[in-house]
């Protein structure tokens, strides 16, 4: 079974639904909870803010954040699964920000990508992954499974 079927059945046997909040994956990680049958059961929605006034606007990101944070920080990701929980019918939301090149710098190298986890009744977790150089998609893919898997574990998976 793969993943967003993993996830999907977990969900389902927990009653719980799922938003997402993506800013370099671009709705890759609700297009691959989409692409299993059924996900309608458990998925209520995606935000796809790739811009910081998307973030701001549709998430409520706050500005200050943003600008002392920058937009590839926990302290962003953490806001945006906190947006997505609180701006749709979802009990778990998760949120990727991230650099997935080509590019980045010295203090923000390409491959690094922060991710929030947001579940109803739970502290909201954050935590960085440094995925390397290994190209654009691949660093997008390795994005999507590692949100996948964030939310498997939060459902006990």
């Amino acid at each position: 079974m793969n993943r967003a079927a993993t996830l999907l059945s977990l969900a389902r046997s927990r009653g719980a639904m799922i938003a997402t909040a993506e800013s370099c994956t671009g709705g890759l990680i609700a297009g691959a909870i989409t692409e299993v049958a059924g996900a309608s059961d458990i998925f209520d929605r995606g935000f796809v803010t790739y811009s910081n006034a998307a973030k701001v606007a549709m998430l409520g990101v706050s500005e200050a954040t943003l600008a002392a944070h920058g937009a590839v920080s926990e302290a962003v990701a953490c806001e945006m699964a906190e947006g997505a929980l609180a701006r749709s019918g979802a009990t778990l939301a998760v949120a990727v920000t991230g650099i997935a090149g080509p590019g980045g710098s010295e203090h923000k190298p390409e491959g690094r990508v922060c991710f929030g986890l947001a579940h109803k009744g739970a502290p909201t977790r954050v935590e960085t992954v440094e995925f390397g150089a290994p190209g654009r998609s691949e660093v997008r893919a390795a994005s999507v499974e590692h949100a996948l898997d964030l939310l498997i574990a939060a459902l006990g998976g």
